[in-house]
């Protein structure tokens, strides 16, 4: 171990192991979630420069491209949240230099893995957007944007993994002021490179793609800059550069933990998938009408999401310290704050749902009153959502990951799809509506089960702790229990 105290750092780190909970968790999440509002919100300014100057086929194009970088960045997530969790176990037990060790095997993992997915997306672009099925009018496009997407592979995922590293030290702040480089750039160069202002060449569809590459370049560059001028306790100096050559065992526990956490986003997303060809099924304004509901949807979830990393980048820290007597509290708070949080943000969408859908079709629109109707059967299920994010983040602190994955295929699957499909023949398109609380209800009663019942707390520590010859009695607080309770 590398000290018995935390050393001088001179970056906003937290540490997540001490102090009230309630209020370190909230200014912990708070970061956390305006980097996912970021994040959405340089979506929805790309989709309009690409609207606006090139058109429906240019969309249908990018559309096609996202769906195959979704899943890509569902695995190097699984990869980040599972180096995470080893990090913040690491970091609150003191072992700083394991902490330096499973961050850099995470970093050489996905660097090699994103330069060799990149180099063979750019070879089979064509046979990708072929199996997809991709619509001749925008095939053309479509490869032009997929194939800069894959050139920045690399850059955007080691951005992604670096941000999920600094939470795993408790630092929210820095990801979220370079998540806002990486927005302003991309962004304000779209324009620049789909139209050919000034000196920038017209590049038209492929633009988008090449001003969200020199944004990602350009962020996790600066970024390693900061790292090492503020001497940020995850740099790696001297003799600790040889951790990007990945460990056997490191990279065997990441990515045993990382491909159940990577495959509960290919769940969701093949539901998703599964959801839409039944929505189609109900012609056109019934899918106009589900697509804007969605709209509304991605920011409703973004507080359950944001306060899901916080408990678990949380409870990561305090397994690690020994500290279980702190882990019902942080699941305690966690949960109260979705609900709080959450609920509020459904409230306001209900109430004024007819001005928030009304900005995305025509007040005289038939799609609105679909729309508010499958706003007020479904939204209020994402307060459940929540809840299960917050549970699922204190198992995974843990290195439980088959749980959360097996419970949220049930409640996609044969519960989500099955009351779809069961119900649809007398209630029509009401029995799609209802079917995501329903989902939603048995993932949480799933996951509050496996909370208290499923001997998550028995797991072991994923870091090995050989690099400490003892462990300080001073890293713990008065009180603190090294046993896990319920």
């Amino acid at each position: 171990m590398d000290e018995a105290s935390p050393p001088a750092t001179h970056g906003p780190q937290r540490d997540l192991t001490r102090g009230p909970i309630g209020k370190t968790l909230l200014a912990f999440a708070l970061p956390t979630l305006g980097s996912n509002v970021l994040q959405s919100l340089n979506g929805s300014i790309n989709t309009i420069w690409v609207g606006r100057f090139l058109g429906e086929n240019a969309l249908a194009a990018t559309s096609n491209a996202n769906i195959i970088m979704f899943l890509m960045f569902g695995m190097v997530f699984g990869f980040g949240m599972a180096a995470t969790i080893i990090v913040g176990q690491a970091w609150g037990r003191r072992d700083h230099d394991a902490a330096k060790r499973a961050f850099g095997s995470a970093i050489g993992l996905v660097l090699a893995g994103s330069i060799v997915t990149g180099a063979l997306g750019w070879i089979f672009a064509p046979q990708i957007l072929t199996l997809l099925a991709t619509p001749g009018d925008a095939y053309g496009e479509a490869l032009a944007y997929l194939r800069v997407i894959f050139l920045g592979l690399p850059a955007s995922m080691l951005l992604v993994l670096m941000f999920m590293g600094l939470r795993g030290i408790g630092d929210s702040l820095t990801p979220l002021w370079f998540m806002g480089l990486s927005v302003v750039l991309d962004a304000g160069l779209n324009p620049v490179f789909i139209l050919g202002l000034g000196p920038a060449p017209e590049l038209g569809i492929a633009g988008s793609a090449t001003a969200t590459l020199i944004a990602n370049v350009v962020a996790c560059g600066v970024l390693v800059i900061y790292i090492y001028a503020r001497e940020m306790p995850l740099r790696l100096v001297g003799a600790q550069l040889r951790y990007i050559l990945p460990e056997r065992d490191l990279v065997g526990t990441i990515v045993g933990k990382g491909l159940p956490i990577g495959a509960q986003m290919l769940v969701i997303s093949s539901a998703g998938l599964a959801m839409v060809g039944l929505v189609n099924r109900n012609g056109v304004d019934t899918t106009a009408a589900y697509g804007i509901t969605q709209q509304l949807w991605t920011y409703i979830q973004m507080p359950a999401m944001a306060i899901g990393a916080a408990v678990s980048a949380m409870a990561a820290q305090n397994i690690g310290a020994g500290r279980w007597d702190r882990v019902g509290a942080i699941t305690r708070s966690g949960i109260i704050y979705n609900l709080a949080i959450t609920g509020a943000i459904i409230v306001v969408a209900l109430l004024f749902d007819r001005p928030l859908l009304s900005l995305f079709v025509p007040d005289q629109s038939a799609v609105l009153s679909i729309a508010e109707h499958v706003n007020l059967v479904s939204t209020w299920g994402f307060v459940l959502f929540g809840a299960t994010m917050v549970l699922f983040g204190v198992v995974r602190a843990n290195g439980a990951v088959w749980g959360p994955l097996a419970i949220l295929f049930i409640a996609m699957f044969p519960v989500r799809l099955g009351v779809a499909l069961a119900l649809r023949p007398t209630m029509g398109a009401d029995a799609l509506w209802w079917s995501f609380p329903l989902g939603s209800a048995t993932t949480v009663l799933l996951a509050a089960l496996y909370y208290r019942h499923g001997g998550w707390r028995k797991g072991a520590l994923l870091a090995p702790e050989h690099h400490c010859d003892e462990r300080s009695h001073a890293d713990v607080e008065a009180g603190g229990s090294m046993r896990p309770t319920s």
